[in-house]
């Protein structure tokens, strides 16, 4: 080994699940050809409001991988939710955001709290932003999450509810994700759905 290659770092990536950077880790998302780590909030930090106004596209919001300028994009053009969830500091850290559509998916994907089979329609799991590259659900994968927390009742648990994502799908709509069973689709703007916050950080090799 050459003494360059013995000097460089050694990069350990936390595993799925694990506390990290104000939150638990999700998974990776690449972009641009970078890699991301994304991190999931605690359940006490979860909110709930409308995505936004009907009949108007928000310029910016349409990335499904990049959660923090979707989400200040939204923030700019009026959302409260989007506000709010801009205001908060957890652990030290100021940069959360509404999750992009295929930063959501890897939330459910590791951390799906029921024993249900999945809902696989239309691009249900396909995430080919996410790393490994995410595939159609099956009815039996992904499984129940492994983490007890996540698990249904643990204090970690995503509710049997429908989540925003800050991805907008068109004037009126935006894409959300059912947490019961991995239905991806989308709803109203108007409607007031929960939202569980993420943030990243770029992974330098």
């Amino acid at each position: 080994m050459s003494a360059t290659a013995q000097a460089l770092p050694v990069v350990t990536i936390p595993a799925i699940g694990q506390a990290f950077g104000g939150g638990f880790v999700t998974g990776v998302t690449v972009e641009n050809g970078r890699r991301y780590l994304n991190i999931t909030a605690s359940a006490e930090h979860e909110l709930k409001g409308a995505w936004g106004a009907r009949g108007v596209i928000i310029e910016g919001a349409g990335s499904f991988t990049d959660s923090r300028s979707n989400t200040e994009s939204m923030a700019a053009a009026g959302s409260e939710l989007a506000q709010k969830v801009l205001t908060l500091e957890i652990d030290g850290f100021t940069d959360w955001a509404i999750p992009a559509r295929d930063v959501q998916e890897l939330q459910y994907r590791h951390l799906k709290p029921t024993t249900e089979e999945n809902y696989c329609w239309g691009r249900d799991g396909d995430n080919p932003n996410s790393l490994p590259i995410g595939k159609l659900y099956t009815a039996e994968s992904p499984t129940q999450t492994a983490f007890p927390a996540f698990q249904d009742d643990g204090e970690e648990a995503f509710s049997g509810s429908r989540y925003w994502s800050s991805t907008q799908r068109s004037a009126n709509f935006a894409f959300s994700m059912y947490f019961v069973d991995g239905s991806q689709g989308y709803y109203a703007k108007d409607y007031e759905l929960r939202v569980r916050p993420v943030r990243r950080e770029l992974i330098i090799d």
